[in-house]
């Protein structure tokens, strides 16, 4: 079964994945996590870690993604975090960086990556999706560790 763990894609990847007929064989639930306290709250993350790492960050989302399996006992799970725009953006993080995450549970394999996605909110929004959906497939597969 696979989990996701969703803050700017909003449930994007979860309504991708359920859009599939026969989804329900495989796909258990979707964490939208758009604010911090949702992130600790449902997933577990850290509020520490979220404050001192952002909630746009590496070990933040691959916190999402461990805790989405935990927290529902799946064993694939995918977690993003970015900034969509059009505001929000920093130097460090600017509009369109995005952070995706894959984990494998019965493996403990994580796959993790920050993207630099162009375009409006709305183009973000739909490259992370397919980015987190390629993720998971290749981590599966055993084409991205």
């Amino acid at each position: 079964m696979m989990a996701t763990a969703e803050s700017c894609t909003g449930g994007g990847i979860a309504s991708a994945l359920t859009d599939i007929a026969g989804s329900s064989a495989w796909f258990d639930r979707g964490f939208v996590t758009y604010s911090n306290a949702a992130k600790s709250e449902m997933l577990g993350v850290d509020l520490a870690l979220i404050e001192r790492c952002g909630a746009v960050s590496e070990d933040v989302v691959e916190a999402m993604a461990r805790g989405a399996c935990a927290r529902s006992g799946c064993a694939l799970s995918v977690a993003v975090s970015g900034v969509a725009g059009p505001g929000g953006g920093s130097e460090e993080k600017p509009v369109g960086t995005v952070w995706l995450a894959c984990y494998l549970a019965p493996a403990d394999r994580l796959s993790c990556r920050r993207l630099q996605l162009e375009g409006d909110r709305s183009a973000v929004r739909r490259q992370s999706i397919q980015a987190a959906l390629q993720d998971c497939l290749a981590l599966v597969h055993g084409t991205r560790t």
